[in-house]
């Protein structure tokens, strides 16, 4: 079977070479063709972005936002020693009017200057701002102090328990916008001041929160003083921090690819073709994949930003393998049309199995809930269908066209005896003595790699990806610490039915589940507040009983409930369109808590579930939404779907590789070097406290994807010089004398592929980088020495069975 594949790929490189012009045309048109739908592909950091489209949790997410507007809210926190005091409150009010008049699509605005004060006078329910009337005395200072600090609808949101926190609340208007943006309008130098206010139409929600967060970010420059210290936080001001970075590090990501894997490109071959070469196949491959992805209207989003440098790096292995043979044998004195029919026969299989094994490893992410994962599996493995595609067809294609020179050295067809020719005789020396020794190191390293990574804990904390010191986490961060909360679950409770939040029942309910939350905490999250339509419901209900404290609950007579809270609509006040619908048919319970890894939310989302389906049982319909439990439900699914992708990337890989080997026995045998190097650095993540996120969790069907593909070129060298009669030993040497070299520079090229990610500004991708990057290095080593051992175990005898015996005639008397 492997020698009829050689055959084949020998007659289809002859074909290619004697056509070359015509399938440098034919890739060329394919190449334009796909390049051109770059200009399709958008980008999208949007939350939303990492759900599919038809997820049942999204929909619910959206209904949510249309009936109530968005939960992304910008946060401006400020801190001061002298809150209550008449210079603070005025430069507040200067900056709260300021922020109202000069912030695009701004849905509300809410702070201390404006927040509802509700109370009676005489037979009437007056609703106002705050600070509507201006304190001008100390005794109105202090009973404006006394007042805000009793309000519990002002605590924990709008100030601080211990009074030195207050905070201006920025709701944006992100419905109803239309195409994404263009993924190039990052590098754009004209692009319009995004602190202008812009058309709606048009407009994505990307590109409507970074003009917001930039009119903010403008605003607040001038007021931010040390006695008015600003802290600016959100998810909309995540979000645009994360897009800027991913836009700064893709272009840096690629350059220092190019640059690296050209200097070794180079460092190998000495020759510009061998540098020029595979270089085009990548670009090519590349620029492909995009335009796909715009063609399949696909956007760009953050898990994405690694595809650029990941196709770089991947497409050179193939390529290597092809013209370090090809330049191999033109060293030794054959023609070109020969040189490159035996390099196709050689290792064209090789290279076919191993693009499909790397594909297939990334394809193994397209059945996971994230969507961007999803997408990167399947547009990754494209990409390097597209690389074998072009290498298989263009490469030769041009080989043909070029001058290529050949040796006319009278040693030219001996070794080169350089420094990697001794290192491999020295490699083939230790394993040929020690195999057993280092198949036993190699087995312990798995076990204990396991048993390790068996104990990693899954993790999705979006603002842990960036550095302590930015400046978006530490705000966040000091806000979580002194109000308690930068980010909302929403629990939505349907009485089917109209009028149903009439109902008293109902009501004390959401009272009652409200103080019950509040004091919920577990060690980890603990909830900063809890409020629903019925808190409205007892701010009226006091105000209009003398404004007595007593009176601040659900009234107990049921015929007060619409009356009161028709009297709060006729005071001029739309507050109530944001707890509830026009129908009084839906409530929206709000769960304020700190931005903390999703995980750690779980046991208050069961708490949150089981309380309220107790309360309500049957008489309502009861929904948890939010971003927040968006990314609980997405990333818990992930996990699950993420282990399914290993186990299937794993059998698959395995398949492929008897496939390759031509039996069960030793394509099992040898998946375990492969198995081994990205076990122990999953083993290695843990003693390192990193966890699974949703880029680590990448790390192990990417890398197993790669690490097979240099076990593949060995097994494929070592099948063809052992059937030769060559023994165990001497078959071993010369697979690491043909294909060595090439594994060794393509490893080199992909781990520096991805080591480039350690220059990233996320942390995240910092760690999928150095991590992914190691966990090759350590297949290479596997490759070099394991799979020789395995070999020399399986194959003891100095002599192949194949190998011919030669009998003399004096044995051939006595057998007579």
């Amino acid at each position: 079977m492997q020698k009829r594949f050689e055959s084949w790929f020998k007659a289809a490189a002859g074909l290619i070479y004697d056509r070359a012009w015509r399938i440098i045309l034919i890739t060329a048109v394919v190449a334009v063709g796909l390049g051109f739908q770059v200009t399709r592909l958008r980008i999208d950091t949007s939350n939303e972005s990492y759900f599919h489209k038809t997820d049942p949790v999204l929909t619910v997410y959206n209904d949510f936002k249309a009936q109530f507007g968005t939960d992304e809210l910008v946060i401006v926190a400020i801190e001061a020693p002298k809150i209550f005091d008449r210079p603070f409150l005025r430069r507040l009010g200067k900056l709260h009017r300021e922020l109202a008049e000069k912030v695009p699509h701004l849905a509300d605005i809410t702070s201390l200057v404006n927040a509802r004060n509700t109370r009676g006078k005489t037979d009437r329910l007056i609703v106002e701002d705050l600070l509507e009337h201006f304190p001008q005395s100390n005794a109105e200072l202090g009973a404006l102090r006394e007042r805000v600090m009793a309000n519990p609808l002002y605590r924990n949101r709008l100030i601080s328990t211990d009074g030195t926190m207050t905070t201006i609340i920025i709701e944006t208007d992100l419905a109803d916008t239309r195409a994404p943006a263009d993924v190039l309008a990052g590098f754009d130098d004209d692009a319009p001041d995004a602190g202008v206010p812009a058309k709606k139409n048009g407009r994505t929600k990307n590109e409507i929160a970074e003009a917001v967060v930039d009119a903010v970010q403008k605003i607040i420059e001038n007021y931010d003083a040390g006695d008015f210290r600003i802290h600016l936080a959100g998810t909309p001001v995540v979000l645009k921090v994360q897009k800027a970075a991913m836009m700064q590090d893709m272009g840096r990501f690629m350059m220092l690819a190019i640059l690296t894997i050209g200097t070794c490109l180079f460092l190998m071959f000495r020759r510009v073709s061998g540098v020029f070469l595979p270089l085009l196949v990548v670009v090519l491959s590349l620029f492909s994949t995009l335009g796909l992805m715009g063609i399949c209207n696909v956007s760009f989003t953050l898990p994405n930003m690694i595809l650029p440098s990941f196709l770089l790096a991947v497409g050179v292995g193939a390529s290597v393998h092809i013209l370090s043979l090809v330049f191999q044998r033109l060293g030794r004195g054959e023609d070109k049309r020969t040189a490159i029919a035996h390099a196709m026969g050689h290792s064209g299989f090789a290279v076919l199995i191993t693009s499909f094994t790397t594909a297939v490893g990334l394809a193994s992410f397209a059945t996971t809930a994230l969507a961007p994962v999803a997408f990167l599996g399947i547009f990754g493995g494209m990409g390097v269908l597209f690389s074998l595609f072009y290498t298989m067809l263009m490469i030769p294609a041009i080989l043909a066209l070029l001058p290529l020179k050949q040796s006319s050295s009278k040693h030219a067809k001996g070794r080169s005896h350089d420094w990697f020719d001794h290192l491999m005789d020295r490699v083939t020396q230790i394993v040929s003595c020690r195999p057993g020794l280092i198949i036993t190191i190699t087995l312990l390293l798995l076990v204990a790699g396991l048993a390790s990574a068996l104990q990693l804990q899954f993790s999705h904390n979006v603002l842990k990806w960036q550095p302590a010191s930015w400046d978006c986490r530490r705000a966040t961060e000091t806000i979580d610490r002194v109000m308690g909360s930068t980010i909302n679950i929403e629990v939505l409770v349907d009485t089917e039915k109209e009028n149903g939040l009439y109902d008293p029942v109902v009501l004390n309910h959401l009272d009652r589940l409200a103080r019950e939350l509040e004091a919920f905490e577990n060690g980890r999250v603990k909830v900063a507040k809890a409020s629903s339509v019925a808190d409205v419901l007892k701010e009226i209900h006091q105000a209009l009983n003398e404004n007595r404290p007593e009176f601040y609950r659900v009234p107990d007579n049921p015929d007060l409930i619409p009356q009161e809270f028709l009297l709060f609509e006729n005071s001029g006040s739309d507050d109530l369109e944001k707890v509830t619908d026009s129908a009084f048919r839906l409530a929206r319970f709000t769960v304020q808590v700190p931005w903390l890894d999703v995980f750690y939310y779980v046991p208050l989302l069961q708490k949150i579930e089981t309380s309220f389906q107790a309360a309500f049982g049957h008489r309502a319909k009861v929904s948890t939404t939010g971003l927040l439990q968006l990314f609980v439900h997405t990333v818990k699914a992930a996990s699950r779907s993420m282990a399914q992708g290993y186990v299937t990337a794993a059998v698959l890989i395995t398949l492929m590789m008897v496939l390759m080997v031509g039996g069960l026995r030793m394509g099992l045998i040898s998946m375990i070097p492969n198995l081994a190097p990205v076990i122990l650095v999953m083993g290695l993540m843990y003693w390192l406290s990193l966890p699974l996120d949703t880029y680590t969790m990448m790390i192990g069907t990417i890398a197993l994807g790669l690490a097979v593909d240099d076990t593949v070129h060995f097994m494929n060298g070592f099948r063809r010089y052992f059937s030769e009669g060559n023994d165990a030993k001497e078959a071993i040497r010369k697979t690491l004398d043909t294909s060595g070299r090439a594994m060794l520079i393509t490893t080199v090229v992909l781990a520096i592929g991805f080591f480039v990610f350690t220059f990233a500004s996320m942390l995240n991708v910092k760690r999928f980088g150095y991590l992914t990057g190691l966990t090759l290095v350590l297949a290479l080593v596997a490759d070099f020495l394991s799979v020789p051992a395995l070999m020399m175990l399986i194959h003891p005898s100095t002599r192949s069975a194949s190998q011919p015996v030669h009998i003399s005639k004096e044995q051939k008397g006595v057998l007579s």
